[in-house]
């Protein structure tokens, strides 16, 4: 039997709803799923506000997934936080959304060898698109 590639992806994964489930299903069809899931530090560092859960909450519901293998708190800091684990971990594949894609991503990737793939929002069915930053806007 063939083992399955290593996929990871990163994130905030704050307010998890039906675009984050979406994106972690379909980037855990192309292997073993690992989610680098932002730090509440990193998270304050990159956007300047708290996330709504915390981050070992974040953890649990990202990790409770059935499509996701593990999920972890990165120890790195800036948009790269999870750069110490891509190293160590060295996944086949990193995926993001076409919000996460950057050049500064697309480049520690091709250094270590690894597939980089941007996927498109594409909600379930007849799902609406969604994203934590119009559900806070609601919240407001």
């Amino acid at each position: 039997m063939a083992e399955n590639k290593k996929v990871m992806v990163s994130g905030c994964f704050d307010l998890l709803h039906s675009g984050h489930v979406r994106f972690l299903e379909i980037a855990g069809s192309y292997g073993d799923l690992y989610v680098a899931v932002g730090s509440d530090k990193n998270i304050m560092l990159l956007k300047g506000k708290s996330p709504v859960f915390n981050e070992k909450e974040r953890v649990y519901m990202v990790k409770s997934l059935k499509f996701v293998k593990n999920a972890f708190i990165p120890s790195g800091n800036g948009g790269l936080d999870f750069l110490p684990e891509l190293k160590r971990m060295h996944p086949e594949i990193f995926i993001v959304n076409e919000d996460g894609d950057s050049e500064e991503k697309r480049r520690a990737c091709e250094d270590l060898g690894m597939e980089y793939i941007v996927l498109k929002r594409t909600p379930l069915d007849n799902l609406p698109e969604r994203s934590s930053t119009n559900l806070k806007k609601g919240l407001s």
